[in-house]
C-alpha cells in the first residue's frame, strides 16, 4: 500500500504508507477538493479549530459535525481534512484509491483515520474500503473510525459549547472557575458566586468545552447541571 499527500509546499508525494506513517501529515494540504454537489444543504466550508487555532476544511454537513466532535476531543492535538490518500491494488491489479475525509493526531502521537458517514449510513463502496484502510492505520499504530452522526443531545451540547470554544472566552477566568467547581455545583449557583453572569458564563461555557469542568453531556446541558472541576484542570 502506497499514500500520496501534499505538503506545505503544495509538493504532491508518493511513498509507502509505512514511511507516510511517520510524518506529520495533519501539516499537510487536502490531498483532494470536496465539489459542490446539487440539492446538498450544506456546501463545502470552514471551520475554526479551537485545537489547531485555524481553519479546517470540511465537504458536507456530517463532515462539519466530526470535525466539531474532534475539535472537543481532548485526546487530539490537531485534525486536517484529507491529509493523506491511500491506494492499494485490488482485484485484478486495478489500483483502489481513497482518501479518508478526516485525521486527527492523537496525544500520545499515534494518528486517527476517520471517515465520516450522515443519517443514512455508510454505502457498500465505503464499508469494503474501510476494512483495508483500518488495517493500514493498524499497520502504524494508527486507528480507523467509520462514524456515523453522535446522539443528538451529545451534538446539541457540543454545538452549545462550541460557540464558546475562542480563547478570548476565557477572559482569563479559568483558575477561578476550577476553583469554584472543585466540588460538585450547579452551574448557575457556580457563576453566581464568580460575580456578574453575563460576564462569567462565557467564561463557564468556555471551561466545559475545555474540559476544565466536567458535566455529563449526554443529558441537556441547563443552567442546573452539576458541573465538577477536572481532575487535570490545574495543568489547564
Amino acid at each position: 500500500m502506497t499514500a500520496r499527500f501534499v505538503d506545505q509546499a503544495g509538493v504532491e508525494h508518493e511513498v509507502p504508507w509505512l514511511e507516510a506513517g511517520e510524518r506529520q501529515l495533519e501539516e499537510c494540504l487536502p490531498v483532494r477538493a470536496f465539489p459542490v454537489l446539487k440539492g446538498r444543504r450544506v456546501a463545502p466550508g470552514w471551520y475554526w479549530s479551537a485545537t489547531n487555532h485555524a481553519l479546517v476544511h470540511y465537504g458536507f454537513k456530517a463532515m462539519r459535525t466530526q470535525v466539531m466532535m474532534l475539535d472537543h476531543d481532548r485526546q487530539v492535538v490537531a485534525l486536517a481534512c484529507r491529509p493523506v490518500e491511500l491506494l492499494w491494488r485490488g482485484r485484478g491489479g486495478r489500483v483502489i484509491s481513497h482518501a479518508p475525509h478526516l485525521m486527527g493526531r492523537l496525544a500520545d502521537g499515534s494518528g486517527l483515520l476517520l471517515d465520516c458517514v450522515g443519517r443514512f449510513g455508510a454505502g457498500r463502496r465505503l464499508v469494503r474500503r474501510a476494512v483495508h484502510v483500518e488495517a493500514a492505520a493498524a499497520a502504524v499504530g494508527w486507528h480507523y473510525r467509520l462514524v456515523g452522526p453522535p446522539p443528538a443531545v451529545v451534538e446539541a451540547n457540543v454545538r452549545w459549547l462550541a460557540g464558546y470554544r475562542h480563547p478570548r472566552c476565557a477572559q482569563d477566568r479559568l483558575a477561578q472557575v476550577a476553583a469554584c467547581f472543585r466540588s460538585p455545583l450547579p452551574l448557575v449557583e457556580g457563576v453566581r458566586q464568580l460575580g456578574d453572569p453575563i460576564a462569567v458564563w462565557p467564561a463557564v461555557f468556555h471551561a466545559l468545552w475545555r474540559g476544565v469542568l466536567r458535566v455529563p453531556l449526554e443529558r441537556a446541558l441547563h443552567e442546573r447541571v452539576v458541573a465538577v472541576a477536572s481532575p487535570t484542570a490545574a495543568q489547564r
